[in-house]
This record gives structure tokens, C-alpha cells and sequence, in this order.
């Protein structure tokens, strides 16, 4: 791929910059939103199941060093972009990952799955932006898979669209529990568009639904539409969002 095509952006207010592609997919919001909960301590392991460029993956490193990040992904031109990028990135489709990463079992498991069920909304034009929004594979195959390669004690960690939560859910194997939701709403008083959801392999506490992250200051949009304290400090800080 030539220069031409890839951008070069800065993330977490510049302490992290990633190679993208022009066109097709672009990390995002989402992607450092969920990289900000994960619970990561040094000398643990993380594994992100369809990392793209390995944005969610190295927003994590960049707030909490010493860990061993590994990203699947299976389109080889964002997969060597996480491996330029800096992300350990294996070309995979996370349903047939190779024997040694079938065999290991990691601290961490996140994901940011494709948001639309295409058998209800339109697929995009661009071929690897539908690979990235459109999903072929079903969402509980994500949330099993992440499951499965959880140590004892482990948390599976995943962003996506509210109305698919009952899906996830329903989806967590019987030993993933001490569940924790996060509601995203774009303004105070709006519904939640998104959640983050949490779940420990073998836990034993309670379901928790948190009150919602508000995305954007005032009632509606205005011309220099500004971020809240505290979805700032992630973003622009790389500020932990704790849940």
C-alpha cells in the first residue's frame, strides 16, 4: 500500500499515533473508549480479538506498560498495519486461530464486533468498511470465543451497540459472571446508544448496570461541540474510565 493511502493520526492527544488506511475503516472513538476500561495490570496478557490497525490494543499500552498485547485480525492489509503500528497482530479469522494462540489462555479479552446485522440494515459501499461494520460472523461466536481463551479470573471486555446487549448476554457462557454494563448516551437525558460490558471468567458477584456515560456537553449540538470532563480526560488524557 502506498504512502499516499495511510494517514498518520495522533490518538490520546498525541502520545500515540497510528498508521490507518485514506479510505475504508478508521479507528475511532469506540476503540479508545474501551481500551480506557479494561483493567490491565503490568505483566499481564491481552488479547484483542479483530484489533484492524490495533488501535484499542496500543491505547491500552500507551496507558499501562509492561503488557504482552496480541491482536487477531483477518484482513491482512490492517493486520500489517497493527504490526507497523506496533501491535503484535496475527492474520486470522478468530473462529480458526492457529494451535499456539488456541492453547494459551490470557488475563484480557476485548472487542469491538460489527455493529449491524446486515439481515436489517444496508451494507456500505466500501468493501473494507463493511468488513469492519457488517457482520458475517455471529456476535455470540465473539463472545464464546473471548470466553474460551480467558484464564480463571479473567475478564472479557466488549463495546457495542445498546440494543444488542440482551444478544451478548445471552450469549456469556454459564462461568462468566460479576457482568458490569457501562450505558454510552450521546447527551444528558438521551438514551444510550452504546454500552461496554465486563465480565470475569468463574465470578461470582452481581450484575451491575451503571449510570451512562454522556458523551457531549449541553441539550444538542453546537458549533464547537465539546466532549465532557470526563470523556475528555480519556480521550485527549488517556485517562482510565473507571466502572
Amino acid at each position: 500500500m502506498t504512502q499516499s493511502a495511510l494517514t498518520h493520526d495522533a490518538f490520546l492527544g498525541g502520545k500515540l499515533h497510528l498508521w490507518q488506511r485514506r479510505d475504508g475503516y478508521r479507528a475511532g472513538v469506540d476503540a479508545v473508549l474501551l481500551a480506557a476500561t479494561v483493567t490491565a495490570t503490568a505483566g499481564q496478557s491481552v488479547l484483542e480479538l479483530g484489533c484492524g490497525v490495533g488501535a484499542a490494543s496500543l491505547c491500552l499500552g500507551a496507558r499501562v506498560a509492561g503488557l504482552d498485547l496480541i491482536g487477531v485480525e483477518r484482513e491482512e492489509t490492517y493486520a500489517a498495519l497493527a504490526r507497523r503500528n506496533g501491535l503484535n497482530a496475527v492474520t486470522c479469522d478468530f473462529t480458526q486461530m492457529p494451535l499456539d494462540l488456541r492453547q494459551r489462555q490470557f488475563d484480557h479479552v476485548l472487542a469491538n464486533p460489527p455493529y449491524y446485522r446486515r439481515d436489517a440494515s444496508v451494507a456500505a459501499r466500501n468493501t473494507a468498511r463493511e468488513a469492519a461494520l457488517g457482520e458475517d460472523t455471529p456476535l455470540s461466536d465473539w463472545v464464546t470465543t473471548a470466553a474460551r481463551r480467558l484464564a480463571p479470573g479473567g475478564h472479557a471486555h466488549f463495546i457495542h451497540r445498546a440494543e444488542r446487549l440482551p444478544e451478548i448476554l445471552g450469549a456469556l457462557p454459564h462461568d462468566m459472571g460479576t457482568i458490569n454494563v457501562l450505558p454510552i448516551a450521546p447527551r444528558e437525558g438521551r438514551k444510550a446508544e452504546l454500552v461496554i460490558l465486563r465480565a470475569r471468567k468463574s465470578g461470582r458477584g452481581d450484575f451491575t448496570l451503571h449510570a451512562p456515560l454522556v458523551m457531549h456537553a449541553g441539550a444538542a449540538h453546537q458549533d464547537g461541540d465539546k466532549y465532557t470532563p470526563r470523556v475528555r480526560a480519556v480521550l485527549r488524557d488517556g485517562a482510565p474510565l473507571t466502572f
